[in-house]
């Protein structure tokens, strides 16, 4: 139906363009008056349009293929015909256009054009009476099969509530059961989660003291390491010995931390470091140095292993730094831990002492850089030392 509305359409278009076009021809040539022309040259336009249009549809026209090509030359003379005579008009030669005007082969072609455009309109015509009809037939058919739809429906929905009523019946019967047992559930659930919360002090518990005494006796053999170092005689095996204690000592604060937080999992970096630093101060200044270390540490929390690791990175540092950088045993030593984007932290410590010289790494590094290397390793890490002019930073890049 929308083809035949649509072939209807454009040939009644056509024909009443050619119309318009003929009426401003004839206008404009009894006139002389151009207003004419502007409906004149839009008529044209409207019936080259329409007659494309009809041109894709030739196959479904009432005329047929070879037909509809002699409506196309019919058209195409016409508005030819219309045009010739509107120019010879323009450029002074009205006689010759009354002339061909009055030979009436413009109205034999519009005639013939009318003939083809009225057996397009009837046919769609007939195509659209023929669609109406069985759009008719086919509405009653849909009603028809409405009611029909309408009693099964009517049907189903009694045979579903009288199912309804006795599966209601058995689920309120199922349901009462499943109350009954889940109150018994809910019992020894509430019995088993006391078990376990019970299990699980007891475990936070021997945890906690399991850290506790290891963090005594890595004190106590830290201790002993110290009175090794002060009975030799070997200024090398004192300071080998002496590493060795701070290293003890670094994870040993980190275990003092664990049974002191409620966390045993993670620890929580403000809180463990200032500890260590103090604790390497304090030992550096028993040998006589006496560097000042400044702390600059962001609240950032690491797993336990990590944390050691971190921790040991930091002694090896620090000690070097007191060591190495002053001479004079006077001086400031920075300690930095800093956020940075994409989920990234940069530890640093710098001093202003004597820098690097000619070496890549700070002095007595041997067992030290290796253990540097190997922590950062563990930790994704990388490490580099930079000469400040004066002093040295060691800086460290890892991801949280």
């Amino acid at each position: 139906m929308d083809a035949a509305r649509e072939t209807r359409t454009h040939a009644v278009s056509l024909r009443s363009a050619l119309q318009s076009a003929e009426a401003s021809q004839r206008g404009y040539l009894l006139t002389a008056n151009e207003i004419y022309l502007a409906p004149f040259a839009t008529a044209l336009d409207d019936a080259e349009r329409a007659l494309i249009a009809l041109r894709e549809r030739e196959e479904v026209l009432p005329t047929g293929k070879m037909a509809f090509q002699k409506l196309d030359t019919v058209i195409h003379d016409k508005i030819n015909e219309l045009g010739t005579t509107v120019d010879q008009y323009r450029r002074g030669d009205r006689d010759k256009a009354q002339e061909t005007v009055s030979q009436n082969r413009g109205k034999a072609l519009m005639d013939e054009a009318n003939v083809f455009i009225s057996a397009i309109v009837r046919k769609a015509e007939r195509e659209l009476t023929a669609g109406v009809a069985l759009q008719r037939d086919s509405l009653r058919t849909v009603q028809i099969s409405t009611y029909l739809a309408v009693i099964t429906v009517f049907l189903v929905t009694a045979g579903v509530y009288f199912i309804q009523r006795s599966f209601v019946r058995d689920l309120q019967a199922a349901n009462d059961k499943v109350q009954s047992l889940n109150a018994d559930l809910e019992a020894r659930v509430e019995e088993r989660t006391r078990e376990l919360k019970q299990a699980r002090d007891r475990a936070e518990v021997l945890l906690a003291e399991v850290n506790h005494r290891v963090a005594n006796s890595l004190t106590m053999v830290a201790s002993m390491v110290g009175m090794q170092a002060r009975a030799s005689g070997n200024e090398e095996t004192k300071r080998i010995l002496g590493d060795t204690q701070a290293r003890i000592n670094a994870v040993s604060v980190v275990h003092k931390q664990l049974y002191t937080s409620s966390n045993v999992q993670s620890v929580a970096l403000p809180d463990f470091l200032p500890k260590l630093l103090e604790q390497i101060e304090g030992s550096m200044r028993s040998e006589g140095l006496s560097a000042t270390v400044r702390k600059e540490i962001e609240a950032i929390e690491m797993p336990t292993d990590q944390a050691i690791s971190l921790g040991i990175i930091l002694t090896e540092w620090v000690t070097n730094a007191f060591k190495y950088a002053y001479p004079s045993g006077v001086g400031e030593i920075r300690v930095k831990l800093l956020r940075q984007g994409d989920g990234m932290a940069q530890v640093s410590v710098e001093d202003d002492g004597v820098g690097l010289g000619a070496t890549p790494v700070p002095k007595g590094t041997g067992l030290g850089s290796k253990l540097v290397s190997a922590m950062a390793a563990s930790l994704g890490g990388t490490v580099e030392y930079l000469n400040r002019n004066p002093g040295t930073e060691a800086r460290m890049v890892l991801p949280l």
